[in-house]
């Protein structure tokens, strides 16, 4: 679990420190890091993924932008013996996913409009999805970024207990 440790406080000190952090600058001095949820192995995931037919999906924004997509794939698993599905979505150009999406910690414990997963093209048909890298969007830091919101197809009705937790302003 020491890579998720390192990977947190390169965060962190990027966040406090560097001219492009998302932090307001006024706010940059008494940032005292993000807040996680500890490392669970049971949300790093090998998964197949199931192709999907490529159709586009426009995206709303958090200031009421619409950004378009493509619907590349849907991976499906287990969360506390639920049955899931999420939409892999993709943009011309870029290469491996993006995986915006909601779940039931939403808006209690993890930013109320959701969270994100980058992640790497398949390989032989396997994705990686390592939800302890869940990260919050830009928006969740200072309003001036306009960050896609998850689809309605990616709100899950279930827990995801891993990655980054609500940032919350903290004088």
């Amino acid at each position: 679990m020491d890579r998720y440790a390192e990977f947190r406080r390169e965060k962190d000190e990027f966040f406090r420190t560097h001219h492009q952090s998302p932090v307001p600058h006024d706010e940059r001095q008494a940032f005292d890091g993000l807040r996680y949820y500890e490392p669970n192995d049971a949300l790093s995931l090998q998964l197949e993924i199931e192709p999907a037919e490529g159709n586009k999906i426009r995206v709303q924004t958090s200031d009421g932008q619409v950004r378009e997509y493509i619907r590349a794939a849907t991976v499906s698993f287990d969360v506390e013996g639920a049955p899931t599905t999420l939409t892999l979505l993709s943009q011309p150009g870029r290469p491996g996913y993006f995986l915006p999406f909601r779940d039931s910690t939403s808006g209690k414990v993890t930013y109320g409009a959701g969270r994100y997963l980058d992640l790497e093209e398949a390989r032989d048909g396997m994705v990686s999805i390592d939800f302890n890298l869940a990260y919050n969007p830009y928006c969740a830091y200072n309003e001036a970024y306009s960050c896609p919101l998850p689809p309605h197809e990616n709100w899950l009705q279930v827990p995801i207990a891993a990655g980054e937790q609500d940032y919350g302003r903290r004088p």
